[in-house]
């Protein structure tokens, strides 16, 4: 009987071991995130390249005028925190010029709202310049109900 037992033992230990390494873990995966852009702008080319280089797996789709303007209103931008692109990762928005960390924090942190907003487009945010010659920002989370907090903050080089 225990050279039965551990014959199945053994199986079901093997069994489990190679689903195990089938299976990726988080560690694995890269966190997919989704942009709108300008095809002609610049700094938010500059941001996807940092995101990427910071692990994030991105997909561009390029979006001009009041086609990346309706994108963001359905999404739940409200006025005055809009940036030059638009993203969208695990069921959030992310607006303009948001640090990694920002991005990775969120998702760790998984708060319910819409997603982080750094509006306008901050000199010395991720692809808008040497982080350096910063200017002081903040990047704010986005509520459901349509208000806004300081997620976190960036002072001035």
């Amino acid at each position: 009987m225990d050279l039965i037992l551990s014959r199945r033992g053994f199986i079901l230990g093997a069994c489990a071991a190679s689903v195990a390494a089938a299976v990726p873990t988080m560690a694995d995966t890269k966190p997919a995130l989704h942009v709108l852009k300008d095809p002609n702008c610049g700094c938010c080319s500059a941001w996807v390249e940092i995101i990427q280089a910071e692990g994030f797996e991105v997909t561009v789709e390029e979006s001009t005028g009041t086609t990346l303007a309706r994108y963001k209103i359905d999404n739940g931008i409200p006025q005055g925190m809009g940036s030059c692109h638009t993203g969208k990762i695990a069921g959030y928005v992310i607006e303009g010029h948001v640090p990694p960390a920002d991005i990775r924090r969120l998702l760790q942190e998984r708060p319910d709202a819409i997603g982080l907003a750094v509006p306008g487009m901050p000199y010395g945010s991720p692809g808008m310049g040497p982080k350096t010659e910063r200017e002081a920002y903040e990047v704010f989370l986005i509520r459901r109900d349509g208000s806004t907090e300081v997620f976190s903050s960036y002072g001035a080089a």
